[in-house]
């Protein structure tokens, strides 16, 4: 089977057109195994810089995984992790993490009018994702989401969208956003 991966991250464009298997999430669940100390295996981080991986859209976790194997995007861990990884293991482990079904619950007493508006035409008000290239950030601890969107305001991490949204937040309105994803109930469960 001939695929082409192509996946806008930063304004970098990833290609290869290489024969590829099919995803197979069982050898993804073997591989999963050396995520499982941060991410867990079924993708609820079990560390607070972390993020839950579980349920997030296929193709967003294989473009950030082969831009950390890349070089395009830059982590002590997982740049290290992603070197040995071939394209075929990434798909499949991103092919794992997918096939959790990721459930939100937004925190008693608010509304989803209540969410940051800035964020939920991609995010969800919840923090599920409505795109397949945007992350979930339901559950997310608010020092990960607080750091990443730092990291989009300084330049540190650069997205075509994220960069320009987060520029011009200040440290509070930051904190208000983290906050929010925060405090959203989030269940990662094996699709059966």
């Amino acid at each position: 089977m001939r695929f082409a991966l192509l996946t806008v991250l930063g304004g970098l464009m990833l290609a290869g057109g290489s024969s590829a298997a099919a995803d197979d999430p069982a050898a993804g669940r073997q591989i999963a195994n050396m995520c499982r100390t941060c991410h867990g295996i079924d993708g609820y981080a079990q560390i607070p810089i972390a993020p839950h991986i579980g349920g997030e859209p296929k193709a967003y976790l294989e473009a950030q995984l082969m831009a950390f194997k890349t070089g395009a995007r830059e982590h002590e861990m997982m740049s290290v992790v992603t070197a040995g990884l071939s394209a075929q293991q990434i798909s499949d482990v991103a092919a794992w993490y997918a096939s959790h079904e990721a459930v939100a619950t937004l925190a008693e007493g608010v509304s989803e009018s209540d969410a940051p508006q800035a964020c939920v035409s991609c995010h969800g008000a919840d923090g599920i994702s409505l795109l397949l290239d945007a992350p979930n950030l339901a559950g997310e601890t608010n020092i990960y989401i607080d750091t990443q969107l730092k990291a989009f305001r300084s330049g540190n991490r650069k997205h075509e969208i994220m960069s320009e949204i987060a520029a011009p937040l200040d440290d509070a309105e930051i904190r208000a956003v983290a906050d929010w994803y925060a405090n959203v109930t989030l269940e990662i469960t094996p699709v059966e």
